[in-house]
């Protein structure tokens, strides 16, 4: 989307449901790009009629090995993405590059990657803010899923000026999210300066109410209490190009009072 080129794509392991990106909504829609079925069981016969000439993979594809072995025998070479292995949220960005090359889109690529770190440029010259940050979601479960701190997410809340609440969450593990039982999630974030709710996987919230409807406890949060709720768009984890924008919005939440605007580039404030 962000090179111009989405017509290179032909089918998608997403339902068009699943898209929050509208332009791949409405491709699947006109039936510009079709779905092509999970990533672990694709639609070979549709696949194979169309006769794509690459086939590009998610770090997922190592539990299907068996796939990605199939589609290379039959004639389409499979290009795994290890954009989610970068340490560095803009090193995700970055890969736009690698796309450009692939497409014949070289300068707009390195335009677009250009644009983003600028953002953290800016971001990067002001001094921190010294303000905590809570980024979560709850589960059906009841349960808190927050992010360890070696993920990209802290790291742009650090980057921003912040400081990540869950520090100690530490890092023994590939997975870049964990569990918290709500007693052990109270004791370390209800004095967290700022929430961002992560409306992505946690379901879109419209107001404070809506939040502490998920466990009244969240009323005797800091940030509640303080108006310095916010949540963040249903794009946020199929937007890449944007990390940069990203890093400036939760800077920008930071050095915000609570008569500030309410909608970010990708945030928004709960009232």
């Amino acid at each position: 989307i962000a090179l111009d080129s989405l017509a290179a794509i032909r089918f998608s392991s997403v339902k068009q449901d699943a898209w929050r990106l509208p332009e791949a909504q409405t491709a699947m829609a006109a039936g510009a790009i079709l779905y092509g079925g999970k990533y672990s069981a694709p639609d070979y016969e549709l696949i194979l009629a169309s006769k794509p000439d690459l086939a590009i993979e998610s770090n997922m594809i190592t539990h299907a090995p068996d796939v990605k072995e199939k589609l290379a025998a039959v004639g389409i070479p499979v290009l795994v993405d290890q954009s989610s292995y970068e340490p560095h949220p803009l090193g995700r960005t970055e890969w736009i590059k690698l796309y450009g090359a692939l497409l014949g889109r070289e300068a707009l690529a390195a335009e677009v990657f250009a644009e983003q770190a600028a953002y953290l440029d800016e971001v990067s010259s002001q001094q921190n803010s010294g303000k905590t940050v809570a980024f979560f979601h709850i589960s059906s479960a009841g349960y808190v899923v927050a992010r360890r701190p070696g993920d990209y997410v802290p790291k742009m809340i650090e980057l921003a000026g912040g400081e990540y609440i869950f520090s100690n969450l530490g890092d023994t593990t590939a997975a870049s999210s964990v569990n918290l039982e709500m007693e052990q999630f109270y004791a370390q974030a209800k004095d967290a300066d700022y929430i961002i709710y992560n409306s992505t996987i946690g379901g879109e919230l419209d107001s404070l109410a809506d939040l502490i409807s998920l466990n009244p406890l969240l009323a005797d949060f800091k940030a509640v209490r303080e108006s310095h709720v916010w949540d963040t768009g249903q794009d946020f984890y199929q937007n890449m190009t944007g990390l940069g924008l990203m890093i400036s919005d939760i800077h920008r939440m930071l050095a915000a009072d609570p008569s500030g605007p309410d909608q970010l580039g990708f945030l928004h404030r709960l009232r």
